[in-house]
């Protein structure tokens, strides 16, 4: 009696191993147009990321040229102090969407331009530093007011 038993759950796995093994043979899992569409996406997104980090880079080189303005009047200080105020705010927006793209980092998903980007934070944390130091730390320094008006007479 216990062998009819076993014959019918025999029976019935061998159905559905025939039915799944017909089902996966007639559509694969990986068809050509699903993984195509996956690069389509992952190379948009390395596109994008590399857009933003131009758009950034472009920043860094317009804010370099204002740390060699000297003489500035109270108002200019105050513009470059919200100027300071703006890119640090940029900065902390890109630390997290950095720390967002930990699950592509991990696997190793635009590696190149995650990288660049990576890079590109931290130039932005550099150049707002360095703009608080040219014109609201160094000034204040007697050195570097007699270095300046020095450099200035060349």
């Amino acid at each position: 009696m216990e062998c009819i038993t076993h014959k019918e759950e025999i029976n019935s796995t061998l159905v559905r191993a025939r039915t799944i093994s017909f089902a996966e043979k007639k559509s694969p899992f990986m068809d050509e147009r699903r993984i195509n569409t996956l690069l389509d996406k992952i190379n948009e997104f390395k596109k994008s990321l590399s857009e933003k980090t131009e758009i950034i880079n472009s920043l860094i080189l317009r804010t370099e040229k204002i740390t060699w303005y000297n003489d500035l009047d109270e108002e200019c200080l105050m513009k470059i102090n919200d100027l300071i105020s703006a890119i640090k705010d940029v900065h902390s927006t890109m630390i997290r969407q950095y720390v967002s793209l930990d699950p592509l980092r991990s696997r190793g998903i635009a590696k190149a331009e995650i990288k660049e980007f990576k890079h590109t934070i931290d130039d932005v944390r550099v150049l707002y530093q360095d703009l608080e130091s040219v014109f609201f730390f160094l000034p204040e320094m007697p050195d570097f007011k007699e270095t300046s008006q020095m450099l200035s007479l060349v």
